[in-house]
């Protein structure tokens, strides 16, 4: 069975109050409600009163708010500029200390390098002259005992090479020369060479 629909169907009570609040419907050339002329002066007074009271919570609600709003923010912003200007001074300031020690340290290490570098080459050159003159003691002392050497070992070679002379004329000869004779042919033959 099909339900009945609340829509389509008058409500019971609908036959009582038929007369008493009826509303004839706007016929279809009717005007926009804000646009009829009977109702202007209503509007206008109602749009003045509107405008004034939002006129007078903007002007003293919301715009008051608005400007302190901004002057803080600007108060701060400049506040914020001018610490960050007296930190930009600062490290200004820092920086400029730093590269005048920093160069300041440079020119002590150049200083004491160079002042490290003149004693190590007059250190050496001590060392250098000490030992050139340990050297030149050393060399001498060589030479003399070279000389000294080389004398002995040229009296031996004559003492040496007169007796292969004199053994060897006599093995040819089968007679041992006499040593004045031997000591002039080892003088001629020294002094040819």
């Amino acid at each position: 069975m099909a339900q009945p629909n609340p829509l389509t169907q008058p409500s019971p009570n609908a036959d009582t109050h038929v007369g008493a609040h009826t509303k004839q419907p706007a016929p279809h050339g009717a005007a926009f409600p804000p646009f009829e002329s009977h109702t202007f002066l209503s509007q206008l007074l109602w749009l003045a009163l509107s405008f004034g009271l939002l006129y007078y919570l903007m002007d003293k609600v919301a715009l008051p708010r608005i400007q302190a709003i901004l002057h803080e923010r600007s108060n701060r912003l400049s506040a914020d500029l001018e610490e960050a200007q007296r930190m930009k001074v600062e490290a200004d300031t820092a920086g400029a200390a730093y590269e005048k020690s920093l160069s300041d340290a440079q020119g002590k290490a150049r200083d004491i390098a160079q002042e490290t570098r003149n004693a190590l080459t007059a250190e050496a050159e001590t060392k250098r002259k000490a030992l050139e003159a340990e050297l030149n003691q050393k060399l001498a002392a060589a030479e003399a005992t070279i000389r000294t050497r080389t004398q002995d070992a040229m009296s031996n070679v004559r003492g040496i090479a007169s007796e292969t002379a004199s053994a060897i004329v006599e093995r040819l000869t089968g007679q041992a020369p006499d040593q004045a004779s031997l000591d002039r042919a080892l003088d001629r033959a020294v002094t040819a060479h």
